[in-house]
């Protein structure tokens, strides 16, 4: 597989803002989780993908959870110009993209998001990571099922928890809503989205 990052920006969008990196990104949920900072909180990357007439549109959604009190969220969209039809291709560069995200929140950067909750542990505080892979390992439901330990092993690898179906809102749900339409990119250059997480 080739390298991803000179083919594909890492620019994120949510329903109200465009163009952002992942250092904007990292302020954001710095910002969301200041506001409450004895809060419960996931944070949650997942990517899913959809085939479309030729080409195959990927949306890896970054979400910081305060767990019974809203979230933050954004995504970011990857166009592959050819439909890919395999199922372990399809989910392998799905885990890809969420390993790729997850590499820049390195330590420093977790720990400024732990920091944030640490003063307040005792008071239910908690921060917890994680990536949602959009397969399962039920044999007779998903036709995923025999690549999920080579993914959930992977996710591992770089410090996240792997969370697989039924479980992994963020791919099968947030990420899933912006990959079904097709890319248009003229279209896409001027819309402006509704709705949120």
């Amino acid at each position: 597989m080739k390298p991803l990052r000179a083919n594909h920006p890492l620019e994120f969008r949510n329903t109200t803002e465009r163009g952002l990196n992942l250092d904007t990104v990292h302020e954001r949920i710095l910002h969301f989780m200041r506001l409450d900072p004895a809060g419960t909180y996931k944070f949650i990357i997942g990517t899913d993908c959809q085939v479309h007439s030729g080409h195959t549109k990927f949306i890896t959604g970054v979400v910081i959870q305060r767990l019974g009190k809203g979230a933050w969220a954004c995504y970011r969209q990857v166009i592959v110009h050819r439909a890919l039809h395999s199922i372990k291709e399809k989910l392998s560069m799905e885990t890809t993209l969420s390993e790729e995200i997850a590499t820049y929140f390195d330590e420093a950067k977790r720990e400024d998001m732990e920091n944030i909750v640490l003063p307040h542990l005792y008071q239910g505080a908690s921060f917890d990571m994680y990536i949602h892979i959009d397969a399962g390992d039920d044999e007779n439901k998903n036709r995923t099922a025999k690549y999920v330990q080579e993914m959930v092993t992977r996710v591992e690898s770089v410090g996240m928890v792997p969370v697989i179906k039924p479980d992994c809102y963020v791919a099968s749900a947030y990420a899933n809503r912006f990959s079904k339409k097709p890319y248009q990119p003229l279209y896409e250059d001027r819309e402006v989205k509704d709705g949120s997480l």
